[in-house]
């Protein structure tokens, strides 16, 4: 799509991102889905609109911790905002010992991004409180770990923008987890990433969404930790887990598996699963016309000005 005004257009693995005037960001959340850092063929029916619609209803609901670059969502897939010069890191925040940081502890070491990680704890416990383990942010690529004090001492951030960035990732952090808990949901670990405007912190992007979330149940949780247990999870593990289980994970000279029309409803169902559960509404699917969809974004970016 062409917009007035357009100055830049950036295609991500999964959004397309307009900048308007150099002031504005368009972002148009789309159906592809990656996994592995690696697009996968088939586009997955609604997941744009669950993606966008979850992280607006989470950036309202945070917007009193931290000013964020949401102005406005003209379309279930869409959300137009401000334009941010972006922190070159971002911030990884866990309640659990889940994922890589569990990865990392069964190897021996008890270390992640200059945190230290306490003996003694199994797969999934929780932390005595939140850590957090930042990444860079790579635009190809993976991201990679770091330590607060090498961002620091490399002049990445300053030291007191760094201090600043980790109180705002513990408050939005612990209303996450407050509002998970309301639906029956512990948010697990999640990622938040930041830019500014002149001396302002903005948050940006998406926050407390399956793809850069995670979330178990509640219910049972502690049972299945004490029987040894692997926890339910809410996110899009179960994704990765199809590819694993059909010998994919990105590695050279893999292939992806056949997405056939069963797999795609599939996740597609249960990505409007995740929503319903994670925001407590029922799901409205909206089938996009990009002749309407292009008109009603022209008509809110006409607006700005």
């Amino acid at each position: 799509m062409q917009f007035p005004g357009q100055t830049n257009f950036y295609k991500g693995k999964v959004r397309d991102v307009y900048t308007i005037n150099d002031k504005y960001l368009l972002m148009i959340v789309s159906d592809r889905i990656s996994a592995f850092d690696v697009v996968l063929p088939k586009p997955i029916p609604y997941k744009g609109q669950v993606l966008n619609q979850i992280a607006a209803q989470f950036l309202d609901a945070t917007q009193d911790i931290v000013p964020n670059w949401k102005l406005c969502v003209p379309s279930p897939n869409a959300t137009i905002g401000v334009k941010c010069e972006t922190y070159p890191v971002e911030m990884v925040v866990r309640g659990n010992l889940t994922g890589h940081a569990w990865r990392t502890y069964k190897t021996g070491k008890r270390e992640l991004c200059g945190v230290a990680m306490p003996d003694g704890m199994k797969e999934n416990d929780f932390f005595e409180r939140p850590i957090i383990t930042p990444t860079t942010k790579a635009h190809e690529g993976h991201d990679e770990d770091i330590s607060r004090e090498e961002i620091i001492r490399t002049g990445l951030v300053s030291k007191e923008e760094y201090e600043q960035l980790e109180k705002y990732t513990m408050a939005l952090f612990e209303r996450g987890r407050e509002m998970a808990k309301e639906r029956g949901l512990i948010l697990v670990d999640t990622k938040y990433e930041f830019g500014r405007i002149g001396n302002t912190i903005y948050l940006i992007d998406e926050i407390h969404t399956p793809d850069s979330s995670r979330y178990f149940y509640l219910e049972g949780y502690e049972e299945r930790q004490r029987k040894g247990e692997q926890q339910r999870q809410l996110s899009k593990e179960f994704v990765r887990e199809w590819l694993m289980e059909n010998g994919f994970q990105g590695k050279e000279g893999q292939t992806v598996p056949e997405m056939t029309e069963e797999v795609v409803g599939s996740i597609s169902e249960r990505y409007i699963e995740l929503y319903e559960v994670v925001t407590g509404k029922t799901f409205i699917k909206h089938d996009v016309n990009h002749a309407e969809e292009e008109k009603k974004l022209v008509e809110a970016l006409s607006q700005l000005n």
